[in-house]
Protein backbone atom coordinates (compact mmCIF):
# COMPACT_ATOMS: atom_id res chain seq x y z
CA UNK A 1 0.00 0.00 0.00
CA UNK A 2 1.37 3.72 -0.74
CA UNK A 3 -0.01 6.60 0.85
CA UNK A 4 -0.15 10.19 -0.45
CA UNK A 5 -0.55 13.11 2.00
CA UNK A 6 -1.26 16.21 0.46
CA UNK A 7 -1.01 19.97 2.21
CA UNK A 8 -1.56 22.99 1.13
CA UNK A 9 -0.06 26.16 2.82
CA UNK A 10 -1.49 27.94 5.02
CA UNK A 11 -3.51 31.72 4.61
CA UNK A 12 -0.53 34.07 2.95
CA UNK A 13 -0.35 37.40 2.94
CA UNK A 14 -0.43 39.75 -0.36
CA UNK A 15 0.56 42.87 2.13
CA UNK A 16 4.19 42.85 0.89
CA UNK A 17 5.81 43.66 -2.64
CA UNK A 18 6.85 40.44 -2.95
CA UNK A 19 7.74 37.80 -6.15
CA UNK A 20 4.79 35.12 -5.57
CA UNK A 21 7.83 32.55 -4.40
CA UNK A 22 8.34 35.25 -1.52
CA UNK A 23 5.01 35.51 -0.07
CA UNK A 24 4.67 34.63 3.66
CA UNK A 25 1.84 33.07 5.91
CA UNK A 26 -0.02 35.36 7.38
CA UNK A 27 -1.09 34.88 11.50
CA UNK A 28 -3.85 32.84 10.31
CA UNK A 29 -2.05 30.56 8.51
CA UNK A 30 0.42 29.48 11.28
CA UNK A 31 -2.32 28.95 13.78
CA UNK A 32 -4.28 26.66 11.08
CA UNK A 33 -1.23 24.85 9.94
CA UNK A 34 -0.67 23.89 13.90
CA UNK A 35 -4.09 23.35 14.23
CA UNK A 36 -4.30 20.54 10.99
CA UNK A 37 -0.96 19.03 12.27
CA UNK A 38 -2.62 17.84 16.04
CA UNK A 39 -5.31 16.52 14.67
CA UNK A 40 -2.99 14.83 12.06
CA UNK A 41 -1.11 13.81 14.44
CA UNK A 42 -3.43 12.24 16.22
CA UNK A 43 -4.24 9.71 13.72
CA UNK A 44 -0.61 8.14 14.26
CA UNK A 45 0.75 8.25 10.85
CA UNK A 46 3.80 8.90 10.01
CA UNK A 47 6.01 10.07 6.68
CA UNK A 48 8.63 7.98 4.91
CA UNK A 49 9.58 11.09 3.15
CA UNK A 50 8.43 14.76 2.88
CA UNK A 51 8.82 17.12 0.25
CA UNK A 52 7.81 20.72 -0.08
CA UNK A 53 7.66 23.60 -3.02
CA UNK A 54 9.87 26.26 -2.59
CA UNK A 55 7.55 28.91 -2.17
CA UNK A 56 7.68 30.42 1.32
CA UNK A 57 4.50 29.87 1.89
CA UNK A 58 4.64 26.31 1.14
CA UNK A 59 8.01 25.51 3.15
CA UNK A 60 7.16 27.30 5.89
CA UNK A 61 3.76 25.37 6.41
CA UNK A 62 5.93 22.25 5.82
CA UNK A 63 8.48 23.60 8.77
CA UNK A 64 5.53 23.61 11.30
CA UNK A 65 4.84 20.05 10.14
CA UNK A 66 8.88 19.26 10.22
CA UNK A 67 8.93 20.01 13.79
CA UNK A 68 5.96 18.94 14.80
CA UNK A 69 6.44 15.30 13.70
CA UNK A 70 9.89 15.29 14.64
CA UNK A 71 10.87 14.54 11.11
CA UNK A 72 14.54 15.51 10.42
CA UNK A 73 15.34 18.89 8.49
CA UNK A 74 17.87 17.27 6.81
CA UNK A 75 15.51 14.60 5.32
CA UNK A 76 12.69 16.62 3.69
CA UNK A 77 13.40 17.92 0.19
CA UNK A 78 12.43 20.73 -1.74
CA UNK A 79 11.54 20.42 -5.19
CA UNK A 80 10.05 22.81 -7.93
CA UNK A 81 7.51 20.51 -9.23
CA UNK A 82 5.35 21.27 -6.04
CA UNK A 83 5.56 24.74 -7.06
CA UNK A 84 2.90 23.79 -9.66
CA UNK A 85 -0.98 25.05 -9.88
CA UNK A 86 -2.48 22.61 -12.51
CA UNK A 87 -1.46 19.37 -10.77
CA UNK A 88 0.32 18.37 -13.74
CA UNK A 89 3.96 18.87 -12.08
CA UNK A 90 2.27 16.94 -9.08
CA UNK A 91 1.19 13.95 -10.95
CA UNK A 92 4.63 13.59 -12.48
CA UNK A 93 6.16 13.62 -9.17
CA UNK A 94 4.30 11.33 -7.41
CA UNK A 95 4.11 8.68 -10.35
CA UNK A 96 7.76 9.23 -10.29
CA UNK A 97 8.69 8.73 -6.34
CA UNK A 98 10.68 5.86 -5.59
CA UNK A 99 9.17 2.85 -4.64
CA UNK A 100 10.59 2.32 -1.13
CA UNK A 101 8.98 5.19 0.32
CA UNK A 102 5.39 3.94 0.94
CA UNK A 103 3.67 6.94 2.87
CA UNK A 104 4.99 10.14 1.99
CA UNK A 105 3.74 13.93 2.22
CA UNK A 106 3.64 16.93 0.10
CA UNK A 107 3.23 20.58 0.65
CA UNK A 108 2.12 22.63 -2.27
CA UNK A 109 -0.41 25.24 -4.13
CA UNK A 110 -4.08 25.13 -5.25
CA UNK A 111 -5.44 24.56 -7.84
CA UNK A 112 -3.35 21.76 -8.27
CA UNK A 113 -4.04 19.92 -5.02
CA UNK A 114 -7.62 20.24 -4.86
CA UNK A 115 -7.22 18.89 -8.91
CA UNK A 116 -4.83 15.57 -7.71
CA UNK A 117 -6.88 14.90 -4.74
CA UNK A 118 -10.01 14.60 -6.62
CA UNK A 119 -8.07 12.61 -9.69
CA UNK A 120 -6.89 10.15 -7.22
CA UNK A 121 -9.03 10.47 -4.60
CA UNK A 122 -12.49 8.57 -3.95
CA UNK A 123 -14.25 12.00 -2.53
CA UNK A 124 -14.75 14.97 -4.59
CA UNK A 125 -13.57 17.97 -2.95
CA UNK A 126 -14.87 21.29 -4.42
CA UNK A 127 -11.87 23.10 -2.90
CA UNK A 128 -8.57 22.43 -0.88
CA UNK A 129 -9.03 24.61 1.71
CA UNK A 130 -5.63 26.71 2.68
CA UNK A 131 -3.58 24.32 5.69
CA UNK A 132 -6.16 21.72 4.29
CA UNK A 133 -4.70 18.18 3.83
CA UNK A 134 -6.00 15.27 2.12
CA UNK A 135 -4.52 11.66 2.94
CA UNK A 136 -5.13 9.18 0.22
CA UNK A 137 -4.52 5.54 0.30
CA UNK A 138 -3.72 3.38 -2.89
CA UNK A 139 -3.78 -0.59 -3.15
CA UNK A 140 -0.40 -0.45 -5.16
CA UNK A 141 3.35 -1.19 -4.90
CA UNK A 142 4.84 0.96 -7.51
CA UNK A 143 4.26 4.86 -7.33
CA UNK A 144 4.11 4.42 -11.41
CA UNK A 145 0.63 2.34 -11.00
CA UNK A 146 -1.15 5.43 -9.02
CA UNK A 147 -3.88 5.98 -10.61
CA UNK A 148 -7.61 5.71 -8.26
CA UNK A 149 -7.46 5.17 -4.64
CA UNK A 150 -9.60 5.97 -1.61
CA UNK A 151 -9.30 9.13 0.17
CA UNK A 152 -8.78 8.39 3.77
CA UNK A 153 -8.75 11.61 5.45
CA UNK A 154 -9.53 15.39 4.88
CA UNK A 155 -7.83 17.31 7.91
CA UNK A 156 -9.74 20.99 7.00
CA UNK A 157 -9.43 24.07 9.63
CA UNK A 158 -12.89 25.26 9.55
CA UNK A 159 -13.93 21.42 10.68
CA UNK A 160 -11.70 21.30 13.27
CA UNK A 161 -12.08 25.05 14.60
Amino acid sequence: MKRLILVRHGKSSWEYQVNDKDRPLKERGIRDGHLVLSEFKSLGVLPDAIFSSPANRALHTCMIFLRGLDFPFTSFQLTDFLYDFSGESVFTFVTNLDDTLDTVMLFGHNYAFTNVANTYGSTSIDNVPTSGLVQINFNIDHWKDADKGITKHTLFPKQLR
